[in-house]
């Protein structure tokens, strides 16, 4: 898909190009920044921080040079300080016999003892002016050791100064992808919320069951307040009078006595 929809740019343009000649180039470049931008939005960003950690991680090769170049530069600083070091004690014992000689011509001697052999004065001056000329030879190095020193020192405080600014900003970058990760995270669990949806099927029809009963225990009760209706309060009919009760009585030969008795127990 992100090859066509960049072919796709880059067939346009060029057909631009072949039509508009000089100024098809600008139809090129912006195409060619359209399809660009096209798929680098179609681009998922997760696959984006994944890419901007692995560029990240190519960073420790460059920082690892850089550290063998800072180290080695500071073990050869190390050797050219130690170097000078043992050329200024040379040179001031150079110095100290030098300041001796000199000593001894300025005495008025025209022998001289060292180390158990003698020396004219010629031979004394004579190796007093050679060793001058290299003590003056050596000072003179020395001298230029000290500034080639000074320079790599400085050299070296920078190279360090950006060793430790490319450590913070890596660190500052991972630091960057897992707060971008952090706030992508939230984004997808935002986007994937959704209310709980909980299976009330069952509650659902218990409560259509008890709507139901309530509804028919309603007309029961309907029905038996109809019925009370229909029976009434009031004697729409005449009970039977004492006079049928006597007659039926007589009829049948029974006592008057338990007719008379009947009937009242009826009033």
């Amino acid at each position: 898909m992100l090859k066509k929809l960049m072919l796709t740019g880059l067939i346009a343009a060029g057909g631009a190009l072949a039509v508009g000649g000089t100024a098809g180039w600008s139809y090129l470049r912006t195409g060619y920044r359209e399809a660009s931008e096209t798929v680098r939005s179609s681009v998922p960003i997760e696959w984006e921080i994944k890419r901007a950690r692995q560029m990240i991680d190519d960073l420790k090769p460059e920082i690892a040079k850089s550290m063998q170049v800072v180290a080695r530069e500071e073990v050869g600083v190390q050797r050219l300080s130690e170097e000078i070091d043992v050329k200024q004690e040379l040179l001031s014992r150079a110095r100290q016999d030098i300041l001796r000689l000199k000593s001894d011509l300025e005495s008025g001697s025209v022998k001289f003892v060292y180390a158990g052999r003698k020396y004219s004065v010629d031979q004394v001056r004579d190796d007093l002016s050679a060793r001058f000329k290299q003590f003056q030879v050596h000072e003179n190095t020395t001298d230029k050791l000290n500034q080639v020193l000074a320079a790599r020192e400085k050299n070296l405080d920078a190279a360090r100064r950006k060793l430790d600014e490319m450590i913070q900003k890596k660190k500052q970058l991972e630091i960057d992808v897992e707060n971008l990760q952090a706030r992508l995270t939230m984004v997808e669990v935002a986007q994937t919320a959704s209310p709980v949806a909980l299976d009330d099927s069952h509650l659902s029809h218990t409560k259509d069951l008890l709507d139901s009963i309530r509804a028919r225990i309603d007309v029961a009760e309907k029905m038996v307040a109809n019925e009370s209706i229909l029976e009434g309060g009031i004697m729409l009919e005449e009970a039977a009078s004492p006079e049928l009760l006597n007659e039926i009585s007589d009829y049948f030969g029974e006592g008057r006595a338990e007719v008379e008795s009947l009937a009242n127990s009826i009033d």
